[in-house]
């Protein structure tokens, strides 16, 4: 019992600290967007736009998935004492991700004129932001390869820490550069934004090393390695054929999003049309849903993909050592927090989907779409938490396919309901939401045909409960107000904190929540167990 409250402890703190990680940097990055659209304007920002997608596609190219295989062999080695093994894995790795991070660099700087003269990139003014970005190509490629390794041992603090770092540095970068250069002309202006991303890397590689460092110190300190076991370690050849072998499916399926946004390009805008509406409205309403619902579907699940990356190196550490009950206890905390966190992030923006669509977008239009796709937000989370765990098991490959799998429903679908007039931009949503589902389905069916898990029916009973009465009492709370005329912006933030408190005193009333749930919370542990027992309620 006291493993595994310390094992959902280390889980929990691992996912707070990376989805609050994750809210900063994106609040940051919102906030330097808005003052570099204003420094650069619009064609300074195109010019920067033209270069960012090669930079990104070097970096896909230079790290293809493998700091998630890092981060598994590493928690496997650690589990098994093999000191030696895991030495060799980090040495390896990242001797490897050095060389493709420099050739990549190297290549991106080189042939910078070559692809403005070729035509890839339209505009030669752009030529600057692609020699500026070239050598974050390189920073950013060690920065994956050591935050995959710290991963592996559970430690998410050097992750956040150098996240948030990274941010700071590129936004305060970005700003200087582009302001100090913008009387040289949009071009060198341009550049000096894109400089951002090299000064932020390399800060963000300066917090991962002297965390390294540190660890390096603490393994000294304890003799680790003056008893590791006696296990031959894997030869070289070995190693890495292990390392592609896990980074491939990861890299596939990181491509796979980009490929089906495009078809989504493709398909969707055409069969609007087919609906009858104009190709303004089908711009328009492609725009809700690509520009508007997904990107909110995407931060209502912030938690679970933190929960994604800290489930991995959980669940491989026991996996590697034959622990069936320990593989199941850590995948059940895992759903658990998932449903727990998902479920009312769902059943809010359902019933809030036009307030928030009129106050973050400006338009209420798109409360429809925001909507439908708020289903999504709970079959992504499970989505995402689910691939972990089957990329922790060692078996990356079954989430590619099931994505494969699930694209194609999703392509069907899109062309089938986008098309009917009464569904019309709501049909690709519910398409969307198709995708998420069946590739969160198939997960779990893998995940319970390899490890035996099931679902706590009775457990989950209570979450779906309590998230219909927290959802029916703010719309309620909604329609009652609404006569008095307030400002939807004054409303919203207050029936989101009456819906976190209506949520939580639901589950406590039907034990949807207990006191050893309580104690698991990081940094505020105590003190809530504290309260709860104040208000007698038992264990």
């Amino acid at each position: 019992m006291t493993q595994e409250k310390s094992t959902s402890n280390r889980l929990l703190k691992g996912t707070l600290i990376l989805t609050a990680a994750g809210m900063v940097v994106k609040v940051i990055g919102s906030l330097n967007w808005i003052i570099l659209s204003r420094v650069l304007g619009g064609e300074g920002i195109g010019l920067y736009q033209m270069a960012f997608p090669l930079y990104l596609l070097a970096l896909s190219l230079s790290t293809a998935g493998i700091p998630v295989a890092i981060s598994i062999l590493t928690a496997e080695k650690i589990a098994k004492n093999d000191v030696l093994g895991r030495r060799q894995l980090f040495r390896a790795s990242f001797c490897f991700l050095t060389a493709t991070g420099l050739i990549l660099s190297l290549a991106m700087y080189w042939g910078a004129a070559w692809l403005i003269d070729a035509g890839f990139i339209r505009d030669g003014r752009a030529y600057y932001s692609l020699l500026a970005l070239s050598p974050a190509v390189f920073l950013v490629t060690l920065i994956a390869g050591l935050r995959g390794y710290l991963q592996g041992w559970q430690y998410m603090t050097p992750t956040a820490v150098s996240q948030i770092v990274e941010q700071l540095f590129r936004v305060m970068a970005m700003l200087f550069f582009a302001s100090l250069l913008l009387p040289q002309g949009l071009a060198f202006a341009a550049g000096g934004a894109s400089l951002g991303a090299a000064a932020g890397a390399a800060a963000g590689l300066a917090v991962l090393l002297y965390y390294y460092a540190r660890l390096r110190r603490q393994e000294k300190s304890i003799g680790e390695a003056a008893t590791p076991t006696a296990q031959p370690t894997e030869s070289l050849g070995r190693l890495f054929k292990r390392l592609f072998k896990l980074a491939l499916p990861v890299s596939l399926a990181s491509l796979m999003l980009p490929v089906v946004a495009n078809l989504d390009l493709l398909i969707v805008p055409v069969r609007l049309e087919a609906a009858g509406y104009s190709i303004t409205q089908a711009t328009e309403l492609f725009g809700y849903l690509t520009g508007m619902g997904v990107p909110l579907v995407n931060l209502a699940t912030m938690m679970t993909a933190a929960l994604a990356t800290s489930i991995v190196p959980s669940v491989s550490a026991v996996a590697s050592l034959g622990q069936k009950h320990e593989v199941q206890e850590r995948i059940t905390t895992a759903m658990r927090m998932t449903n727990l966190v998902i479920f009312p992030a769902s059943g809010a923006l359902y019933v809030l989907a036009v307030p928030v669509a009129t106050v973050v977008y400006g338009a209420p239009q798109a409360g429809d779409v925001i909507q439908v796709l708020a289903f999504g937000v709970y079959l992504l989370g499970v989505h995402q938490v689910t691939t972990g765990v089957l990329q922790g098991l060692g078996r990356p490959t079954l989430p590619v396919i099931n994505m494969g799998l699930a694209a194609i429903v999703k392509i069907v679908l899109n062309y089938v309901l986008t098309a009917i007039p009464s569904l019309g931009i709501c049909g690709a949503a519910w398409a969307t939401n198709a995708d998420f589902g069946v590739a969160a389905l198939l997960n779990y069916y893998w995940i319970s045909r390899h490890t035996g898990f099931r679902t706590d029916w009775a457990e989950l009973g209570k979450t779906i409960l309590a998230t219909l009465l927290m959802s029916a009492a703010i719309y309620e709370a909604f329609v009652f107000l609404l006569p008095y005329n307030i400002p939807i912006a004054w409303l919203l933030l207050p029936l989101i904190l009456l819906a976190t408190v209506l949520y939580a005193a639901i589950l406590l009333a039907c034990g949807g929540l207990t006191l050893a749930d309580a104690e698991r919370v990081p940094f505020l542990g105590r003190r809530l167990a504290s309260l709860l027992l104040r208000l007698r309620l038992k264990k």
